[in-house]
């Protein structure tokens, strides 16, 4: 047996799965959208169909823009902080700004200032073919009352929630405030009034949080006021109770207990100085010192004299000593004076050594007055500091009251004047003008989003569509999925162009053509002959060509043509190739051995009374059976079924068969046998032991992958025996967008006999 050449060409539809180079991706997506280019076309002119309908019906929407702005910087009229407390302006109170603008209250009192529950456009439909649809859909099931004041609000509030658009304008402090309405008046008008309520809101709350607080601070006012005087009093009164005095910032026995330490300190530095002066005056009288200083002797003219002439005298004595000696008369005299002067002085200095004594006594006896005058005012202090803690306590308390009544007094009179002029940190930057143009829908966008949306759709359609699409439709497939050759591509005849078209007047009656005549007619059986120049007979001639060269290895005469399925052609084809045999002038035998269903005898010899069942059987002659059509000299043998016969496959497997079919190898050079299909019946795999090769018939655009691939591994035989596989039924015209080498040529070639469309 000739070996099938297995084609090294991949699947164009496995390249994106299995992976390659860039150019066979984009090669095979080519061949997938070419493939599938008429589910991507009408999904996408559906969808834009889609889009043109939707801006034709769709009322045109007008969107007006107004530019609120949260100002940090706002202007303090009175120049003081407010009664309630200036927030920090940051992202966060921003972004509280925008809910508080979508707010009930907001859109409530838009409605109702500028009467919206009167406008159709916001308490009727929408507009539009869609709503025109529901409110027809939903007319037999609505209420027929009168709508109601608050559900012509609510339905208001519901669709200028939907008109609406407020969000902040980047990182700023802008709040954009975007509107749409159905005319550019209306559109500038409500966002213009939306940003109005919320101004108008924002010193609404500040007024009425500032009476709140006024009337807050009125009360706590009068009750700190009474508590800072009741404070007051009993500071003043635990003072009056214990004696507490406060003199100039300090209290009186503090003051007292300082001057008593400090005229200690100088009593006790008076008490030295007196006790000093005694000492060396004492000294002084001790040891007989008469030229001895003290600061007093300095000041009494007494010893001043005395010494003065004291040191005269000893002058003298010293003078004279020298002139006329020690013991002089003289001398002597003047020493007994000198005795005289020095007794004086002491004398005078015991004097003032008494006055010393007396002046250290005084300021010892002050000293220790000093002392005792200071340990009772310490006692007096401890007693006093005890009660002055509790005093500072009623003090503290007292000032605080009072300070707090003042602040809370000032804080009241400020809430007064802020109640007389609030201020509002949002201010309009740019009021909502009249839009110029619509904004919605957007044609443009409708249509290039429907183009973009139909692509993407068309494409997941056509991508599930070649997902799902597990049938033969390219002799590439068939090489790939069955690794066997596909022998030809038979196009889609059209029976009502070939019936009636071709050779009219070579139709024949059973009487004209004789006994065991075929008798002919314009079929698809009979295309071949009657279209020899048609894509179907040179696809047939491709087969013809595989089983001659099939012959160089090894006899090969007898043929068998199956597929898996019934009504996929096989019987066309196997006519039609034994009559191209036939025509060709070999001697060719058909053999109808599709004991199940007989189609070819049904249509070629339906008056038959004889066939194979009978010449296997022996209860009748081979040539008493066969029928020939006259002009190409093909031979048929039909099989005739009396009744269901239950064991087909015993009968075709049989030795009596194979050896019928042994004779017929001895008298043709082509026999051709139409089997059942492979799938349904076991006919086909008990004929292997007379059938030199097999014609696998499949079904373009219908015969799926799984079945042909279950069907030929289920029966060994027929594989090793398989010439190749037919493709039949092409739709030339769809088969180009799979196949694209060959198929115009065809189609031009052969567009005039009106066979291909």
């Amino acid at each position: 047996m000739l070996q099938p050449t297995r084609s090294t060409i991949p699947d164009e539809r496995n390249v994106l799965s299995d992976g390659g180079s860039a150019a066979q991706t984009f090669t095979s997506f080519i061949a997938f959208a070419r493939r599938q280019l008429p589910t991507i076309a009408f999904v996408v002119a559906l969808t834009v169909a889609l889009g043109l309908v939707y801006l034709f019906t769709t009322p045109p929407r007008f969107t007006a823009q107004a530019l609120l702005v949260i100002d940090t910087r706002k202007v303090q009229v009175f120049q003081q902080q407010s009664i309630l407390g200036d927030v920090s302006i940051d992202s966060a109170t921003v972004d509280t700004q925008v809910e508080i603008l979508k707010a009930e209250k907001i859109a409530l009192a838009v409605i109702k200032d500028l009467r919206l529950t009167e406008d159709p456009e916001f308490v009727g439909g929408t507009g539009g073919l869609l709503s025109a649809v529901m409110s027809a859909v939903m007319y037999p099931f609505s209420s027929q009352e009168p709508t109601s004041e608050f559900a012509l609000t609510r339905r208001g509030w519901d669709h200028l929630q939907k008109s609406l658009t407020v969000k902040r304008v980047g990182l700023t402090y802008i709040i954009s405030i975007d509107c749409q309405a159905g005319t550019p008046q209306r559109a500038a008008q409500i966002a213009n009034a939306l940003a109005d309520a919320y101004i108008v809101d924002q010193l609404e709350a500040k007024y009425q949080a500032t009476r709140r607080a006024g009337v807050w601070l009125q009360d706590r006012i009068k009750e700190l006021r009474e508590q800072a005087s009741i404070a007051e009093r009993s500071a003043v009164e635990f003072k009056a109770k214990n004696n507490i005095i406060d003199t100039g910032g300090r209290l009186m026995n503090e003051q007292q207990l300082a001057e008593v330490n400090s005229q200690l300190i100088l009593a006790r530095a008076q008490t030295a100085e007196a006790k000093a002066r005694l000492d060396r005056i004492n000294d002084i009288v001790r040891m007989e010192i008469p030229d001895a200083t003290v600061t007093d002797t300095l000041k009494n003219d007494v010893i001043t004299k005395l010494r003065q002439q004291y040191l005269e005298i000893q002058g003298r004595v010293a003078n004279w000593s020298g002139r006329y000696g020690s013991n002089h008369l003289a001398v002597v005299n003047l020493r007994n004076q000198m005795r005289e002067l020095r007794s004086s002085i002491l004398d005078e200095l015991g004097r003032i050594a008494q006055t010393f004594k007396s002046d250290y006594e005084i300021s010892k006896a002050r000293e220790e007055s000093v002392q005792a005058s200071l340990s009772s005012a310490v006692v007096e202090s401890r007693t006093t500091s005890e009660a002055q803690v509790t005093l500072r306590d009623l003090e503290g308390t007292a000032q605080t009251y009072r300070a707090l009544y003042d602040n809370f007094l000032q804080r009241y009179m400020e809430s007064v004047q802020q109640q007389s002029f609030p201020i509002s940190e949002a201010r309009l930057v740019t009021e909502a003008s009249q839009p110029l143009k619509k904004s919605s829908p957007r044609t443009l966008l409708v249509l290039a989003l429907t183009l973009a949306g139909g692509l993407i759709l068309g494409l997941g359609i056509a991508m599930l569509r070649e997902f799902v699409d597990r049938v033969f439709r390219t002799s590439a497939q068939i090489e790939t999925h069955l690794q066997t050759d596909c022998l030809a591509v038979l196009p889609l005849m059209k029976p009502d162009i070939v019936k009636n078209k071709y050779l009219p007047d070579q139709r024949q009656s059973a009487a004209s053509a004789g006994p065991r005549s075929i008798v002919r007619a314009s079929t698809l059986f009979w295309t071949v002959v009657d279209a020899p120049f048609s894509r179907f007979a040179e696809s047939m001639r491709s087969v013809k060509v595989a089983i001659d060269l099939n012959n160089v290895v090894k006899s090969n005469k007898i043929v068998a043509i199956t597929s898996s399925l019934p009504n996929e052609g096989k019987s066309t084809i196997a006519a039609g190739l034994a009559q191209l045999m036939a025509n060709s002038g070999g001697k060719v035998i058909l053999v109808d051995c599709d004991l199940r269903n007989p189609a070819l005898t049904r249509e070629l010899t339906p008056d038959a009374t004889l066939g194979l069942l009978d010449v296997l059987a022996a209860r009748a002659k081979l040539e008493d059976v066969i029928w020939t059509d006259r002009s190409t000299k093909l031979a048929f043998l039909p099989a005739v079924l009396q009744s269901r016969v239950a064991h087909t496959s015993e009968i075709l497997g049989s030795g009596v068969t194979k050896a019928f079919f042994d004779r017929l190898r001895d008298s043709y050079d082509y026999i051709v046998v139409d089997l059942s299909p492979l799938a349904p019946v076991v006919d086909v795999r008990r004929t292997t032991h007379f059938v030199d090769s097999f014609v696998f018939v499949v079904e373009w655009g219908r015969t799926r992958i799984e079945m042909v691939d279950h069907t030929l591994r289920a029966a060994r035989g027929v594989g090793d025996n398989l010439l190749g596989v037919v493709l039949n039924k092409a739709d030339v015209n769809v088969m180009q967008r799979y196949e694209n080498y060959g198929g115009n040529y065809y189609r031009k070639y052969y567009a005039r006999y009106g066979y291909i469309s």
